[in-house]
This record gives structure tokens, sequence and C-alpha cells, in this order.
């Protein structure tokens, strides 16, 4: 299931939010897990979704790790304590993130680098993201952190206000606040709250929300494929048979060179099923005897090319029979070039 990113100004209103919606989710997952019950599956002995609230309060994360107005200038982009932070909720993030899990992750989220990462992390499990946006004006944001910077205790209601921002903190991540954009695939789909939202127009996003990461709107997600998985050779793993190959080429050739002097054609074995006589392939030699020390160092120049499948991704089965055709092919472009 989803990962929802919760974003916005600090003091925004964000956390109440994030209650609201883990609120609104929780009645969702009954009401699904019901009707679940009820119907096909009536013995169903787990949940059909699991609901996560991650935030700085629940991993105990103080609002002075992301102060940067102690620090030295020169080393306010490396705010280690920051990255410690970051650090501990994506670790939080990872670990409970799932097809069968939602994940509310409410926090600052203010890079779009941040974001992106959290993105990623959720799409190599095939599992769709959201953000959140919580609209709120500077001043009101402001006036709300000077609330919590005057207050001693709960309010009056009896509720536990939040931890406040030094204000050269608070103006700091203001500055620094990077707005979710929904034309960038990471921070899409984008949903919007503001502070003046009453609660049916919040429950109204809620349901749109709810509709494009687990309802009929949620689209297939499908992680980047990047390369074409290797599969490993039947005589052995692939940096094996990259080893063997390679050096049996060599072998022949010199071989060659010993028992034919002069002849400036090596014919190689292709290593294929079935090989035919007119499958060999050939090793044009420069015209001159060639030593095992240069042979060597074609060898290891090829292997470090290939020895993270460097360019090879179209390849599929990278057998010993393509390794040692592309070798030949290596050896005969070096040789042409040194003449």
């Amino acid at each position: 299931m989803p990962l929802i990113i919760i974003a916005g100004l600090p003091t925004s209103g964000k956390s109440t939010r994030a209650q609201q919606l883990y609120e609104y989710l929780a009645e969702r997952i009954a009401k699904e897990n019901t009707e679940a019950s009820a119907g096909a599956v009536p013995n169903a002995a787990s949940p059909k979704y699991r609901l996560h609230l991650i935030s700085d309060d629940s991993l105990s994360i103080s609002r002075a790790v992301y102060d940067l107005s102690t620090l030295p200038a020169h080393t306010r982009s490396a705010n280690a304590s920051e990255k410690d932070a970051r650090a501990s909720i994506y670790g939080a993030v990872k670990r409970v993130l799932s097809p069968r899990d939602i994940v509310i992750l409410d926090g600052l989220n203010y890079i779009k680098g941040w974001r992106y990462q959290l993105s990623c992390e959720a799409k190599n499990i095939r599992t769709p993201s959201a953000v959140l946006q919580i609209g709120c004006g500077i001043d009101r944001a402001r006036q709300n952190n000077e609330k919590r910077l005057a207050a001693d205790g709960p309010d009056s209601s009896g509720k536990e206000v939040g931890e406040p921002y030094a204000p050269a903190n608070w103006d700091n991540l203001v500055f620094r606040y990077e707005e979710p954009n929904p034309m960038t695939r990471w921070d899409s789909p984008l949903f919007a709250l503001t502070w003046e939202d009453d609660a049916e127009q919040t429950r109204s996003v809620f349901d749109k929300l709810w509709d494009a990461v687990a309802g009929e709107g949620r689209k297939e997600v499908r992680p980047n494929l990047v390369a074409v998985q290797r599969g490993n050779d039947g005589g052995g793993d692939y940096l094996y048979v990259l080893d063997r190959e390679t050096q049996d080429v060599v072998k022949r050739i010199l071989d060659t060179q010993k028992d034919q002097p002069g002849n400036s054609e090596v014919k190689i074995p292709s290593g294929k099923n079935g090989q035919q006589k007119d499958d060999d392939l050939m090793v044009e030699l420069p015209g001159k005897t060639v030593g095992l020390a240069q042979l060597q160092r074609h060898r290891r120049a090829f292997m470090g090319l290939n020895r993270g499948g460097i360019g090879l991704e179209g390849a599929g089965q990278f057998t010993g029979a393509r390794i040692r055709e592309s070798f030949v092919g290596y050896l005969n472009d070096a040789f042409e070039k040194e003449g």
C-alpha cells in the first residue's frame, strides 16, 4: 500500500491533518476488513491493510536538529544532526513500507530531493506514493509557532501543544522550503488542504486521496528497469566464466604462435552448443609475435570493463560463448589500433 508524504511550512498544521488522515484511513480500513470478512473470505486471518503514522514525535526527534543558527557558516550545508534524523526517518519508513501497509509520513519533508528518494523507495516495492500539502500563510504559521513558544503546558482544551521551533530556526526552514510541484513525478499525485478547510472539504480531499492510492483510481506501479538481469552461466557464476573464457582465448593464441610461427590468424572455437566448423572465431594478429604480457594487459582491460556488466544490459544471458565472442572482437580492435 502507499506512502503518503505530508508537506508544508513548519507549524502549519501538518501534524493535525496527519492525525485526521490517520483516523480517516483507520475507518476506511476497518470498513474494508469488515466487507472482506463478510464476503468471499469470511475467515481471513490477517487484515487486508495495515496503517502506520511516522513522525518526528514518534521517533523522538527534536526540532533542534534542524537548527543551523548554532553552526559555523562553512558547515551548515553538512548538518550532521539533520542528516542523522532523516536517516532514522528513512529507516523507519523502509521497515514498514510494503504492498499491504499504508504509511503516513508526517514531518517537514521540505526538500524535493528527500521526497524524490522516498517516492523511489515506494516505487521500488511496487506501491504508489502521494503528497498531501498543507497550505498555510507564513504569517499564520509564525503566529502558531509564537503561541507554542509562549505556551506552558497543555492548552485550554487540555491538548498537548507541539514542540516549537526557535525563531531563527523557523525562519531558516521557511526560507529553505521547496514547495511540491505536481508537474514532477515524485510530487504527484498532489493533494492540498488549507488551514481554513472545514471537515466536509477535508473528507472530500481524503476520499480523493484514498481513491488515488488504494481505490479504483490506483495506477499500477512498476520499478525502473535500468538493466536486464543477467543470469548465471551453467558452468559457474559470471566472474568465474569471464575469467575462464578470456584465459582460454589467451592460451590458444600463445599455443598457435608457438606451433605455427608467422601465422597471422588464430582460430578460436566459439563455444556454442552444436558448434559447426564455420562458427569458429578469428583473431587477427598484428603481423608480429604477441607476447603474454601484452595479451594479459588486454585481458585485464577487457575484464575491468565487463566485470560489472557495463554496457551489457541488453545482452540477456551473457554466457561463455557470448563472452568469448566479445573478447575476440575486443582483441581485434586493439591489435588494429596498435598497428
